[in-house]
């Protein structure tokens, strides 16, 4: 059964000033305009700028969105900042309407799109959760069978009678996601306001959402820029691209295409110019696989050549070498590994390492360069010099059953007696 639909929905944005909200400061804002005064209603941090920037007034933030959501399902929406994953949210949410196209929705909806929506400051947490969970959708009866269940796991009880106005954010975000996690509805949006809460409460909202989806089968979808946590929560992903689906399917393949799209190489050949110093340059990194060109994906059930190209211009070559540090597209450190045994040669040097075949998993990688000195003392470091992605290879049929855990796969000698 489906939970979500969307049919072929726009939504377009006017540029611009906009009114003020009351007829009298527009007037007010349209006398000092006339007398070359600055906006008296301008923004802190706005530029006041009247120069004509495009060729249009109008902006599409999405434009032909279709998709379909099973009940049930966990949905991780992923893309880049101007992407129009809040919009989409404000669009299912129903806080503003599409300009184009149709959503349907099967069950009541639930959204925590910022922090403190559907709060009022004046008033106090308890009287806020009975509010918000009225624009839920929820009788009182409801509200009141859930509210200790809510105070307990937002832990505000103490601060429970008191004005929200006084809340920290965190605890804003504790008591709005509590509401809206445990109220029964059938459907759950949230945004990124997760990452205001400290690690143990994001964790503990992981948890809660991963609960709703395969405990109860409410349906979530879940916007984040930590892919971590969309790859632990969500099975399927949408990947939006300028305001259009770039792709949608299984989460693993979703996040490997938004990292992907955020390499700006389109080879795996790197070329340097400005990393050196006195006696060293370093000239170039090339990546491929051995018996293929620079130029295509990097398969993993092939043979990695790594190959770093410089010069080094001491009568001491001796004395240096070069380390790497790999981490995952998740900025984790994965290992370090150096040419401390090769001897180096004063002028150009080209200096190669062959990672096994089947050695990585599919996924993205980032390397950090260190030029050492007697290996105590890095004389240059990059961070995050080198970008690259492995894909999966062919699998013989009726073998392949998934992506396995974790982003290498060393071999080891085995015995048995």
């Amino acid at each position: 059964m489906l939970a979500l639909k969307a049919e072929n929905i726009s939504k377009q944005y006017r540029l611009g000033e906009v009114g003020t909200g009351t007829l009298s400061h527009d007037l007010n804002r349209f006398w000092h305009r006339v007398r070359g005064k600055e906006d008296p209603y301008l923004k802190i941090g706005e530029a006041n700028d009247r120069t004509s920037k495009g060729n249009s007034d109008y902006v599409w933030s999405l434009r032909d969105v279709n998709f379909e959501i099973e009940q049930g399902a966990a949905v991780g929406i992923i893309g880049r900042n101007g992407a129009g994953k809040s919009t989409l949210l404000k669009l299912l949410s129903k806080v503003t309407k599409p300009t184009t196209g149709k959503i349907y929705t099967n069950g009541r909806i639930a959204s925590l799109l910022e922090v403190g929506t559907g709060f009022h400051p004046e008033m106090t947490g308890r009287e806020n959760v009975f509010l918000n969970g009225a624009i839920l959708g929820m009788t009182r009866k409801e509200i009141k069978r859930k509210f200790d269940e809510i105070v307990d796991f937002s832990g505000v009880e103490r601060y429970i009678d008191t004005p929200v106005k006084r809340y920290s954010s965190g605890m804003y975000v504790r008591l709005a996601f509590a509401v809206a996690a445990h109220l029964e509805s059938e459907i759950l949006i949230v945004d990124e306001v997760l990452a205001v809460g400290d690690a143990d409460f994001q964790k503990k909202c992981l948890n809660k959402m991963s609960a709703v989806t395969k405990g109860e089968g409410r349906t979530i979808l879940f916007v984040s820029h930590n892919m971590a946590a969309i790859k632990t929560l969500c099975t399927k992903g949408i990947l939006l691209d300028t305001g259009r689906v770039a792709y949608q399917g299984n989460i693993d393949e979703t996040v490997l295409r938004y990292l992907g799209s955020n390499n700006s190489h389109n080879t795996n050949h790197f070329i340097y110019e400005d990393i050196k110093n006195d006696f060293f340059c370093l000239e170039e990194i090339i990546l491929k696989n051995s018996s293929k060109s620079m130029d295509e994906p990097l398969d993993e059930n092939e043979e990695i050549e790594f190959t770093t190209n410089f010069i080094l211009d001491t009568d001491q070559p001796e004395r240096y070498h070069i380390t790497y540090h790999l981490k995952n597209d998740y900025g984790e450190a994965l290992f370090s590994f150096s040419s401390n045994d090769i001897k180096y040669n004063k002028g150009r040097n080209s200096l190669t390492c062959t990672f096994p075949k089947k050695f990585f998993q599919s996924g993205n990688y980032y390397l950090s360069f260190f030029f050492v000195e007697d290996k105590k003392q890095a004389i240059i470091v990059e961070n995050d010099i080198v970008s690259f992605s492995v894909v999966d290879g062919n699998r013989e049929i009726g073998v392949y059953m998934g992506r396995e855990p974790g982003f290498i796969r060393p071999r080891f000698n085995w015995k048995i007696q």
